[in-house]
């Protein structure tokens, strides 16, 4: 029996809102090595294709959902209860939901919650996004860390009735992750300011920055602003002269999803700004970005890191932090004390931060020029906020900068002799990584 086309197809455009979902009707999570989990429609019914990854959060299910990083993806929710909260229209971390498609064990009958406005299943089915409940997330989640992200697919109500083999042609049929482009399409169209003065800030901008949308969560512009900068939010497709135009005392580029591979153009962009000298901060794919400006390379994790319980160690000081992540590619970078950039102008980069789960890069530092990254979320929503030090930072680095300071933020590492696999086994790399 061929695979039959539903009316509700999720994609990474926005789209009308379907009737709602039979909760009786039957659903597959096919993955391409084969492996089939059986369960019920949850939220709208139909076909669903992207990558399988799990996310480990406790809570912030809302946020996760409409994180942008997360376009093209089926997330999985190893927290066994999912929707008890309902959703609100404060909570959304951008102006839509942007996973492919959702995968949950057990699923709230009705939401409970006084800032619930309706319920999770309800605003699936609006926004068309094809999920599953009733399958073992656990099995799925160890599965997917023993072999690797996946292609994979939710088929529910007509479309689940196709043959295995049909199910897992057109799992195989579809985009793997490595090499797909996808800030372009997830990013604003237009450029908009958030200013300070509406998010608490008594006074006069301290900064102005310009902030690249490469898949930004609303909360970390909101962080900059409730620390007195304005910030300029610019599209990913933005130029140097986009950048200059808005005069700006530092520069940013967000989280995001899709290989770092393929961001040529942003990295020419960010070439161009380290020459000026102008001070920088990434996070996520802006940490990705400044590892290939600096002439490093990119590799794709066998799962990732996705999650508000992620432990960091910040090289520098011997601080642990508990970070909010949410990536499948890494810079590969020296771990061990400050080392000359491949592109000799930028002088010397150390790795200032380390993930203590499997020793991944997670920070990257300049020495001689006014850069710094990170790849977690230190916005933080939802999860921890051990790392909210970061916009402090960034905000020291402008002000040395203006004040012809020097810029270098960096201390001699604490743990120098760590070095990747010294004291575990790092599963979390790919066999191929070049």
């Amino acid at each position: 029996m061929p695979i039959v086309e539903s009316k509700t197809v999720t994609t990474n455009t926005a789209v009308s809102a379907p009737a709602s979902a039979p909760v009786s009707a039957p659903a597959a999570l096919v993955l391409e090595d084969g492996r089939i989990f059986r369960g019920r429609s949850y939220g709208a019914t139909g076909t669903a294709l992207g990558e399988a990854v799990f996310a480990t959060g406790m809570t912030g299910y809302q946020e996760t959902i409409t994180d942008p990083s997360y376009a093209r993806q089926l997330v999985v929710q190893t927290a066994p209860h999912i929707g008890n909260t309902g959703v609100n229209n404060d909570d959304a971390e951008s102006r839509r939901i942007w996973v492919a498609g959702y995968i949950v064990r057990d699923a709230a009958r009705r939401p409970s919650n006084w800032r619930s406005e309706r319920s999770l299943d309800e605003e699936l089915v609006a926004q068309g996004i094809v999920g599953i409940q009733g399958v073992d997330t656990r099995a799925i989640t160890r599965h997917l860390r023993e072999h690797k992200t996946m292609r994979a697919g939710i088929f529910s109500g007509e479309a689940a009735q196709a043959t295995d083999k049909e199910l897992v042609d057109a799992v195989l049929a579809s985009a793997p992750m490595e090499g797909a482009r996808l800030a372009e399409e997830v990013s604003v169209d237009q450029a908009y300011v958030v200013e300070p003065k509406d998010h608490g800030w008594d006074g006069d901008p301290r900064f102005s920055i310009a902030a690249v949308d490469l898949g930004i969560k609303a909360m970390t512009p909101v962080r900059f602003a409730e620390r007195g900068v304005r910030v300029h939010v610019l599209p990913a497709t933005a130029t140097l002269e986009d950048v200059k135009a808005v005069n700006p005392d530092g520069f940013f580029m967000s989280n995001g999803p899709g290989d770092p591979a393929t961001a040529d153009a942003q990295v020419k962009l960010l070439r161009s700004v380290l020459d000026e000298k102008l001070p920088y901060f990434g996070i996520c794919f802006g940490n990705q970005i400044l590892g290939r400006a600096l002439g490093f390379g990119t590799y794709k994790l066998r799962y990732g890191h996705r999650g508000i319980n992620q432990p960091v160690m910040d090289r520098r000081t011997g601080k642990v932090e508990i970070t909010s992540q949410n990536h499948g590619f890494a810079v590969d970078a020296p771990l061990d004390g400050a080392t000359q950039a491949p592109e000799a102008r930028y002088g010397r980069v150390e790795v200032s931060h380390v993930s203590l789960n499997d020793d991944v890069v997670e920070g990257l530092a300049c020495l001689d020029i006014p850069a710094f990254s990170v790849q977690y979320h230190p916005e933080a929503a939802a999860g921890p906020h051990d790392a909210a030090y970061l916009f402090d930072r960034f905000i020291e680095l402008m002000e040395g900068t203006r004040d012809g300071r020097t810029a270098n933020l960096s201390k001699d590492p604490v743990d120098s002799a760590h070095s990747a696999g010294a004291e575990h086994k790092n599963d979390n790399k790919t066999e191929d990584k070049k």
